[in-house]
């Protein structure tokens, strides 16, 4: 080999271990981000707080235009995030697939997926308004005690950004630090929950809503605005009890309080005040509208019994109503006390 073959070969050796070193340069700041994310996310017990973070430092971080979490339908993660969440930030960068669409396109293991030739079938859990600019796609799957519940998804305008082949042990590693994570949160938002909730229903339990009914008094008397309040129990509940069991009896109250969710608006207040009882805190809404709206509900409840094991149970209420409006009503505590006593007063005259 000549001198300048040798110089050559020399220039060609340094010009690949500057390659290899530019490249080693670049894969630290890379790691060094997704560590910068990991530290950021790891003490965080909140979902709303969690999931904003996550997602905002890696499109920032990393300049990703597309940055989303995909989650399996009817799993423990979804239910809670429905229930808890209440960011708009959150809910457009949430999307809810069903298991068999998402385990057919992921499977179940743990390794990130990347996609850059036809992404027609992962339609399905791709963000809405961005299906015709995604080219490349990168899907981390992530888990709860041991089982896949979503994703993390990380999509791009270039086809070369997540590419078959490439190394995807960063992506792995912050997916099973947001595993981590989403288990702490759970076990926290779990706590949170049964503060406030009635275990058996879902609903807001005794003590929250009268936290909830004096907010409501005060502001209704400040904005001189009306308040309602009703407060109903399911006729003849021990007798479904006794006829069909315990377990319908508790499955009666959790469609009844489903119903009641479901009809009354977001604004109004549904809580469960003990054993079959529950209460209706309506603002804005005068005592002639609410008895309108019990009428209803009623009627409702005559026309839609409750399925169980194939047989038809009857649902029926009784309820009393209270206003701002009725002159014994000088509290929070008399407007509960006084549709109280007009429910105890049809049942007694009901026999």
């Amino acid at each position: 080999m000549t001198a300048q073959g040798d110089r050559d070969a020399e220039l060609r050796g340094i010009a690949d271990l500057e390659s290899i070193l530019e490249r080693i340069r670049e894969n630290e700041q890379i790691a060094g981000k997704f560590f910068e994310i990991e530290v950021s996310i790891l003490s965080i017990l909140d979902f709303k707080d969690l999931f904003e973070r996550l997602l905002s430092e890696i499109r920032e971080k990393f300049g990703i235009p597309c940055v989303w979490i995909s989650l399996v339908d009817r799993s423990e993660i979804s239910d809670l995030i429905q229930t808890l969440a209440s960011s708009k930030d959150l809910k457009e960068r949430l999307n809810v697939i069903d298991r068999k669409t998402f385990l057919g396109l992921i499977g179940n293991g743990t390794t990130p997926l990347l996609v850059n030739g036809d992404l027609r079938p992962y339609y399905p859990m791709l963000p809405k308004g961005q299906l015709n600019f995604i080219r490349s796609l990168a899907v981390s799957p992530i888990s709860l005690h041991g089982e896949i519940i979503g994703s993390l998804n990380q999509a791009d305008l270039s086809p070369l950004r997540y590419r078959p082949g490439m190394d995807t042990q960063l992506l792995e590693q912050l997916a099973v630090k947001v595993s981590i994570c989403l288990s702490n949160v759970i076990a926290h938002e779990r706590l949170k929950w049964l503060a406030i909730r009635d275990p058996l229903t879902g609903l807001l339990n005794r003590r929250i809503m009268e936290s909830v009914l004096k907010r409501e008094f005060k502001r209704a008397q400040r904005y001189k605005s009306p308040l309602s309040l009703a407060f109903l129990d399911l006729d003849a509940f021990k007798t479904i009890n006794d006829r069909y069991g315990h377990e319908c009896g508790d499955a009666l109250l959790i469609y009844v309080a489903g119903q009641l969710t479901e009809i009354t608006r977001d604004s109004d207040v549904v809580a469960r005040y003990g054993g079959d009882e529950f209460v209706i805190i309506l603002p804005g809404i005068p005592g002639q509208e609410a008895l309108k709206l019990l009428q209803r509900l009623q009627q409702h409840f005559r026309e839609k019994p409750m399925r169980y094991d194939e047989k038809l149970v009857p649902v029926s209420i009784s309820f009393g109503i209270a206003s701002m409006a009725d002159r014994e009503v000088t509290s929070p505590e008399s407007l509960l006390r006084v549709a109280d006593s007009m429910l105890y007063n049809l049942k007694k005259k009901a026999g």
